[in-house]
């Protein structure tokens, strides 16, 4: 079983923030498999299904971003799935809009959801970094992540994340390389100027 993780903050008022994005490509992913509602459980959202033969559990936490590890690591322990079976999905102040990495391990960057989930559980688990762009300066990050997407990043965020969750099916069959090359070209021949 494989457990794929969103990361944001609980309720409407954040809904459309760039540190949501990890929320909002797992109610993507939910609608373009056909996966059952989200329901809560324990302080998160939860839905499963099977896509491409392989059984995944989908997380949502629901306690704050700086919490997440909590429920990560409860759900991770209660279904006894391995750090190596987890996928976090996550916004990236480091990298531009429209750019996707994956990677497995390595530090938080910065971000408290990844600091959560590091604490909790470790940090052998596979995260895919979604850029939010960097505001220029540190003083404005906070107000940047917390801040909606602009308008036209909304009307960009499809042809962003499509490609994560057409390609799931590779990320679940471990194979990365694969999903990134196929994912960063869809990304290039979207938004090739």
């Amino acid at each position: 079983m494989k457990l794929i993780v969103g990361l944001g903050n609980p309720g409407p008022s954040y809904l459309l923030n760039r540190h949501n994005v990890g929320f909002i490509i797992l109610d993507m992913i939910a609608h373009d498999y056909n996966l059952p509602d989200f329901k809560t459980k324990d302080r998160a959202l939860i839905t499963e299904g099977v896509i491409d033969g392989i059984k995944c559990l989908f997380l949502k936490p629901m306690n704050f971003m700086n919490n997440s590890g909590t429920s990560v690591s409860q759900v991770a322990n209660f279904y006894k799935i391995a750090q190596e079976d987890i996928i976090v999905f996550h916004d990236e102040l480091d990298l531009p809009f429209t750019k996707i990495k994956t990677k497995i391990g390595g530090g938080s960057g910065g971000h408290n959801g990844l600091k959560s989930i590091d604490t909790h559980l470790g940090k052998d688990y596979r995260r895919v970094r979604i850029g939010i762009d960097h505001p220029g300066h540190k003083d404005r990050v906070t107000s940047h992540v917390l801040g909606n997407f602009s308008k036209q990043e909304i009307e960009d965020l499809p042809y962003v994340l499509g490609p994560l969750s057409d390609e799931l099916p590779l990320l679940l069959k471990n194979r990365p390389e694969d999903f990134q090359r196929k994912v960063d070209l869809h990304i290039q021949e979207t938004f090739k100027k």
